[in-house]
């Protein structure tokens, strides 16, 4: 009898492993749905009218509400009602973004020619505002999202594989936009009508694919009920919150006045923004530096995911096990960063605004998110071509590779223990 209250569901690998896959399996949907269409980029040129500005400020609608202030909210929430609440919450509103986007875009919508909508901001075509507007409900829900299950699998890992963990979610739903590239242009070309491909068969297999991510979540909450259940009987949580433990938004000046804290999320942001808005306009450049088709050029740039997909977790697991948590930040990959930074920031935050913490760096991660698109599609029209944004985004990966340097003195001077293994 004792063992079984000495024994919860995070003690037991299946359980565990369990609530991996069903909240990585929404991520998965989540970042296949944003790029889903950033294959088509040529074609919604052709068929919708949208240029490289358009596509461009499109691409940041993901992020404006957040780098206004929705991710800091976001992080309220989730520290003040949980990661059931929260999670349910952000994967019901990138459902309704994806169903807004899938409108936009529809034959339905065109056909209807919504006059209100292209009388003002003449320079953007109806449908791509209609578009931008869910992409920013969708953006909301999915970073919403990213920052809950970054606190769930810190929580149910939580002294075992925690960096292993965080590193197969980010493989996972990495592997979203392998998929994406692969099975967009697929979609797109089975769907033609009249010997024109569709962009709006790709969407909404997405989007549909976002439904099955929600019903996961459902799933995951009962689990998580459970677990929450079993610490209480096992005297490791309080049956009734103390408000001491409880969070309150003055807790939120421990982040603000963390420096490690704003080193991590300028790496963040830095290290980011050298990469996800290059997969907005990869397709495309290859396309024109490579003189190739559209389907040719996905498919060349789908494998660029695979070798982060592969590495990550084996990175996760050396730190685990190994630890050099700090020394993996200097990496020059699409793995070593990711695989050290998200298991990093428990050992700097309190648990009580972690999901606070998480919630700010990916704020100030989407200022750069939203911001970088449209400089490269300003820079684009600008010098009709891809040398400038290229320097652009080289010189991101560079900063970041100072501001890691930065990072490890800063752990060795205060002892942060990023250095050491997170298994016990």
């Amino acid at each position: 009898m004792t063992e079984k209250i000495q024994q919860c569901l995070r003690d037991k690998a299946w359980a565990r492993w369990t609530v991996l896959v069903l909240v990585a399996s929404m991520m998965f949907f989540a970042y296949m749905f944003v790029d889903i269409l950033s294959p088509l980029a040529s074609l919604l040129n052709d068929t919708l009218g949208w240029d490289q500005g358009v596509f461009g400020t499109y691409a940041a609608g993901e992020y404006l509400l957040n780098v206004f202030g929705f991710l800091i909210l976001a992080g309220i929430i989730l520290d003040k009602m949980g990661v059931r609440f929260t999670g349910l919450l952000s994967a019901s509103l990138m459902v309704i973004g994806a169903a807004i986007k899938y409108i936009g875009i529809s034959d339905w919508f065109d056909a209807n020619n919504i006059s209100w909508l292209n009388s003002w901001w003449t320079t953007m075509p109806g449908s791509a505002k209609m578009a931008m507007f869910g992409f920013m409900i969708f953006g909301c829900g999915c970073e919403m999202a990213g920052t809950t299950v970054s606190k769930i699998l810190a929580k149910w890992f939580k002294g075992k594989e925690m960096a292993l963990a965080m590193g197969l979610e980010m493989a996972i739903a990495r592997v979203g936009v392998f998929a994406a590239m692969w099975l967009s242009p697929m979609i797109s070309q089975h769907f033609a009508v009249n010997g024109q491909n569709s962009v709006v068969a790709p969407l909404l297999f997405a989007a549909l694919l976002l439904v099955i991510g929600l019903i996961n979540f459902f799933v995951f909450t009962i689990m998580d009920v459970r677990f929450d259940q079993q610490l209480v009987a096992m005297g490791e949580a309080p049956s009734t919150k103390d408000p001491e433990d409880e969070f309150h938004v003055s807790d939120l000046k421990q982040i603000f006045s963390s420096k490690m804290f704003w080193i991590i999320a300028l790496l963040c942001v830095l290290y980011y923004s050298a990469i996800f808005p290059f997969q907005r306009f990869a397709t495309n450049y290859l396309e024109e530096t490579l003189n190739i088709s559209n389907a040719e050029a996905a498919g060349l740039f789908k494998w660029f995911p695979i070798l982060a997909m592969v590495l990550t977790p084996f990175l996760g697991a050396f730190i685990d096990y190994k630890g050099k948590g700090a020394s993996m930040m200097l990496g020059v990959s699409f793995s070593l960063v990711p695989a050290s930074m998200w298991p990093s920031v428990p050992k700097i935050i309190d648990e009580k605004v972690l999901g606070s913490a998480y919630c700010l760096i990916f704020w100030v991660q989407n200022v750069g998110l939203c911001l970088v698109p449209l400089l490269i599609g300003k820079l684009r029209v600008a010098t009709n071509g891809y040398l400038v944004p290229m320097i652009v985004f080289a010189s991101f990966g560079v900063l970041a590779f100072i501001l890691a340097f930065m990072l490890k003195i800063e752990d060795k001077k205060k002892g942060y223990g990023l250095e050491l293994p997170n298994k016990k």
